[in-house]
Order: structure tokens, then sequence, then C-alpha cells
């Protein structure tokens, strides 16, 4: 099965556990029991605190904007271009500049969503 989603699909929506942080459920577990995909928007000065994903892994690539992202127990500044992967069990978290916001495009396998 093939999906292509145009960019006038991709709806934002306010995340169901942070705020400040937007999603796009771009693939879902109703779609696929692979791999979830997702754009999330992070407002500048937003934090995602760190947490662990026990069964999944975080697979996150910055699109645009500067932040840090906790990576081995140590805060990392991450930028546009910058890729980050994250173990099934690894405690990590993102937090967005504050002068500017960050965009990820996430992969979760499987899928969290």
């Amino acid at each position: 099965m093939a999906l292509f989603v145009p960019l006038r699909d991709q709806a934002l929506e306010d995340h169901p556990l942070f705020k400040g942080v937007r999603i796009a459920k771009l693939v879902t577990k109703e779609r696929s029991t692979a791999v979830g995909v997702s754009l999330l928007e992070i407002a500048p000065g937003v934090e995602i605190p760190v947490h662990t994903h026990e069964s999944s892994i975080d697979s996150i690539y910055v699109v645009e904007g500067e932040g840090e992202a906790m990576v081995d127990g140590a805060w990392q500044e991450i930028r546009a271009g910058d890729y980050v992967f994250v173990d099934a069990g690894e405690e990590h978290g993102v937090r967005s500049s504050e002068d500017t916001g960050l965009r990820l495009f996430v992969v979760h396998s499987p899928p969290l969503f």
C-alpha cells in the first residue's frame, strides 16, 4: 500500500500531551502497524520534557528551527538538517530556542498514535 499526503492535507492539531506543540499525524497505527509518521511544530521556548517510549524508537529529523535535544543524558544543540535517533526505553526530550520554534519530522516504530 502506498500513501501520498499533500501539504494541504497535513492538518496540524494541538498535541494531546504537550502544550505549545502541534502535530500532523501523517501515518497512524490504523494505517500501519510498523511505523507512525508525524510532523511536529514546537513553539518558541516550549519543551517536550524528558521521557521514554518503552517499546518504540524515535527517529527525529529537524526540518527547521533551533533548539536542544536530550541525547544520552545531555542536552545537545540541534538545528535544521540535524538528525536524532532514540532507541526504545531511552530517555529523551526536545526544547525549542526562545527565538525560534522547531519543526520536526518524526517516525515512531512501532507507532504511538
